[in-house]
């Protein structure tokens, strides 16, 4: 009798915002056991090297064609992370792994999948701030590469009239400059001058920058890619300190 052929594994994993410190344990052990780890390549490079792994990087527009090599290697049986940064249920890779799923070949439904979380970069930045979201949020990712930007401006007026603290991924990049000043015009005409923004740069990394300004003052030239973009609501506070930067919370109590 012929020994039924052996399917793979597939860990989708968030890699946190940056420093080793920031992989979960179960991340961990899932990256070790891999025999392949696919992903954009500054996010495979943040991969701690196992011996005899091969390591498929490739660029941050092939997300669907990426998920489909990891789907492919772990169904001829091989087991397989695809990793993001963050985590992969925000703007990454879980949802292009399983959009190929569904659009794909039928076996992959059965494959053994599993997602493992991350600490997302607005997590880790509200970590070093205080509690800026401990009131209602959304999230907005500002790319208009897959959605066009009258959703995005749409999505931003009414999040903003509805008072909710706005966390921006995919603020700003060399072919989408212009977008995060379109954001800060249009939320301009929408709150006060005074309402707290906070650009967070590359939290967790060796050159991590947060700089808290008000919406009046903002300057948003100074967004990129690694930036994340944090629009508090009218409930959002500063406690000051006199050695220390300021905590930012926002209020439980609606205002």
């Amino acid at each position: 009798m012929t020994a039924a052929k052996r399917c793979g594994r597939l860990f989708v994993i968030g890699l946190g915002p940056g420093d080793a410190r920031f992989l979960t344990a179960e991340a961990q052990q899932a990256l070790s056991a891999a025999q392949y780890v696919i992903g954009y390549a500054p996010y495979v490079a943040r991969v701690p090297v196992t011996p005899g792994q091969t390591r498929l990087a490739s660029d941050n527009r092939v997300e669907i064609a990426r998920a489909e090599e990891a789907l492919r290697l772990s169904a001829s049986g091989s087991d397989v992370a695809v990793v993001s940064g963050g985590d992969p249920g925000i703007f990454a890779m879980a949802a292009a792994v399983l959009e190929a799923i569904d659009n794909g070949d039928p076996a992959w439904r059965d494959l053994d999948i599993e997602i493992l979380p991350g600490i997302s970069a607005m997590q880790a930045a509200a970590a070093r701030l205080g509690a800026p979201l401990g009131h209602d949020f959304c999230v907005i990712s500002l790319s208009d590469n897959l959605k066009p930007w009258e959703v995005i401006a749409n999505r931003l007026e009414l999040a903003a009239r509805a008072d909710f603290v706005m966390a921006f991924y995919n603020p700003a990049s060399r072919a989408r400059p212009q977008r995060i000043h379109d954001t800060f015009a249009l939320l301009r005409r929408v709150l006060p001058a005074d309402r707290i923004v906070v650009f967070a740069k590359s939290v967790g990394r060796a050159e991590e920058n947060i700089a808290i300004a008000t919406l009046g003052d903002a300057d948003p030239s100074v967004v990129d890619m690694s930036t994340l973009v944090l629009i508090g609501a009218s409930g959002t506070k500063l406690v000051s300190r006199e050695n220390a930067p300021p905590f930012v919370y926002t209020s439980r109590k609606a205002i």
